[in-house]
């Protein structure tokens, strides 16, 4: 009974100690695992993230945007040279150019239309501040699903969630570059000449009023929101565009 025992003691002590080792072992696992969000395919590791430095890390990706593209289009040419943003004749005007070409006016028509993307060039000067103060108020409750939204989905969220109060702070400017680059004044000879023909009893055409003012403000935060969804995209691609310690660890978790 005694050699028995002894045996039985052999056989436990062994089970015992691996035992032991098996769950130290699980609790040095665990405890690595909680500082990792996960491994890529080159065995680098990536640090967690939590919900507040994925909202951090967007918002300075959009800041960094805006400023790059605010940099590109508020020079001369930057809308005008830019065929994916330039400011065409308005729509709702088409007829007034068509009519004008006819008559002749080619000329003005094109100094219209180029004068028309100097206003959005002069007003898009102004705009870094207002889009800085909506990136800021912007509230993001889930950072981790405009994260892995996939391309230009933090600058969609923006216009989602800022183009009316961009549209009512970026109008003022538009207006006093509209008035700086003298666009009325050319206008104004086209679009009196062809409601003056619109008028006549001769004629079935309907008077056009075009809202100038609405128009590049319009269009000029669509060519803003444009760029800056592309400059995103490259934050998203290109480690060299993630400038800053957040950007590097935010958006390289989506990358490995």
């Amino acid at each position: 009974m005694f050699e028995k025992n002894r045996s039985m003691k052999k056989i436990f002590i062994p089970i015992g100690i691996c035992a032991t080792l098996l769950l130290s072992s699980c609790d040095v696992l665990e405890e690595v695992a909680g500082g990792l969000v996960g491994t890529g395919g080159d065995g680098t590791t990536t640090p967690s993230l939590s919900n507040g430095e994925v909202i951090k890390g967007l918002k300075e990706a959009l800041n960094v945007g805006i400023k790059n593209s605010v940099d590109l289009t508020s020079i001369t040419d930057g809308f005008l040279k830019n065929a994916d943003i330039k400011l065409p004749f308005p729509k709702d005007a088409i007829k007034v150019r068509d009519k004008a070409i006819e008559w002749g006016l080619d000329g003005q028509v094109d100094k219209f239309v180029e004068t028309l993307n100097r206003a959005a060039e002069e007003s898009t000067k102004e705009a870094l501040p207002i889009f800085k103060d909506a990136i800021l108020g912007m509230s993001i409750s889930d950072g981790f699903a405009i994260l892995n939204g996939g391309d230009g989905a933090a600058t969609k969220f923006l216009a989602d969630n800022t183009t009316s109060q961009l549209t009512d702070a970026f109008a003022p400017k538009v207006k006093a570059a509209i008035e700086k680059v003298k666009l009325t004044d050319l206008w104004n000879p086209i679009i009196t000449k062809y409601n003056t023909f619109a008028n006549s009893p001769f004629s079935s055409a309907e008077p056009v009023e075009a809202d100038l003012e609405r128009y590049v403000t319009q269009k000029a935060i669509e060519g803003l929101f444009f760029m800056v969804a592309k400059e995103e995209n490259k934050i998203r691609l290109d480690p060299l565009a993630r400038v800053s310690d957040i950007l590097k660890k935010v958006f390289g978790s989506i990358t490995n």
